[in-house]
């Protein structure tokens, strides 16, 4: 069964490209624009990673974060940030959230499949020839 990851980003070019390369190697994408949106996702798909990133409408990523992180049913999930904005973000916070990885925009691809693959296993080993 195909480990699931939850992608939350409100640009399109993004998530466009995150999603197809994340699909191409055999994972299941779910995807969200908006923090309201990817709680109820999280909620309803229990995914195995969350690639979320900290400027959202409607709740930002500091919110998603929060509110997975101190729940009981949730906070196992491994959150990987995805931001533009570093100014006011350092590693002390990223560890405080929880979160398990920092990657600032724009970011190598390989860079993320790296940590993907670190953080929930390959799946391009397990398809079918």
């Amino acid at each position: 069964m195909a480990k699931k990851i939850l992608v939350v980003d409100d640009e399109p070019d993004l998530l466009k490209v995150v999603t197809f390369r994340l699909r191409k190697l055999g994972y299941d994408i779910i995807e969200a624009t908006d923090g309201q949106k990817a709680i109820a996702l999280i909620q309803e798909h229990r995914p195995d990673l969350i690639l979320l990133d900290l400027r959202l409408p409607l709740m930002d990523g500091w919110g998603v974060c929060r509110r997975v992180t101190t729940d009981d049913q949730l906070k196992h999930i491994p959150i990987v940030f995805l931001t533009a904005s570093v100014g006011a973000l350092n590693s002390e916070m990223t560890k405080e959230l929880k979160a398990e990885y920092l990657l600032v925009k724009p970011f190598e691809p390989e860079k993320l499949l790296e940590i993907v693959k670190k953080l929930i296993g390959c799946m391009e080993q397990k398809r079918k020839p």
